[in-house]
C-alpha cells in the first residue's frame, strides 16, 4: 500500500501540493443504490410525490454537492470542474440506482466530486421521502471508474 499523502512526516494532516503536477483531463464516475419499498419508487418513477419530482430535486442537490465537495471534506481542493452529471435508473421494484460523473481539467482528481454527489443525492432522495418510507437504505456508494493523472485509469471490474 502506498503511503497516505494527507500525512507528512511527522504525522500531522497537510493539504497535498499539486502545483507541480501537470493539468490533464480528469473523469471519475461514482455510484450508489437506495433500496426501498416498491410503493415508494413506483411514487418516485410515476412523479406522484406531493413535494414534486424527487429525482430532479436530487440530480440538482449532487450537482451542487460536486461543486461544493471542498468545503465539505477538510483536505480536499476545491476545483474547478467542467461537468457533473447525475443518472438515475431502476433495479427490479425496490432499488433506486445512482450514478454520478464528474470531469475537469486539473491538476488533482474529481473522486471525491462524483462520490460526494452520489451520497447527496441518495440523501435527498432519502429525505424528501423519509415520510412514507422510513426503512430505506444507502447502500454501495463507491468508485467505479477514474481516468488522468499520474495513476492512470482505475476502472472496478466487479
Amino acid at each position: 500500500m502506498s503511503e497516505l499523502t494527507h500525512f507528512d512526516e511527522q504525522g500531522a494532516s497537510r493539504m497535498v501540493d499539486t502545483s507541480a503536477k501537470p493539468e490533464t483531463l480528469r473523469e471519475a464516475r461514482a455510484s450508489g443504490r437506495v433500496r426501498m419499498a416498491p410503493a415508494t419508487l413506483a411514487l418516485i418513477r410515476d412523479k406522484g410525490h406531493a413535494k414534486g419530482d424527487v429525482l430532479e430535486i436530487a440530480r440538482l442537490a449532487g450537482i451542487m454537492a460536486a461543486k461544493r465537495t471542498g468545503d465539505l471534506i477538510p483536505l480536499c481542493h476545491p476545483l474547478p470542474i467542467t461537468s457533473a452529471k447525475i443518472d438515475f435508473a431502476y433495479e427490479g421494484d425496490g432499488v433506486l440506482l445512482i450514478e454520478a460523473t464528474v470531469r475537469l481539467v486539473g491538476r488533482t482528481g474529481v473522486e471525491m466530486e462524483a462520490l460526494t454527489a452520489v451520497s447527496v443525492a441518495a440523501l435527498t432522495v432519502y429525505d424528501m421521502c423519509k415520510a412514507v418510507d422510513r426503512v430505506m437504505t444507502i447502500e454501495r456508494i463507491r468508485l467505479e471508474e477514474k481516468s488522468g493523472g499520474k495513476s492512470g485509469t482505475f476502472r472496478r471490474d466487479d
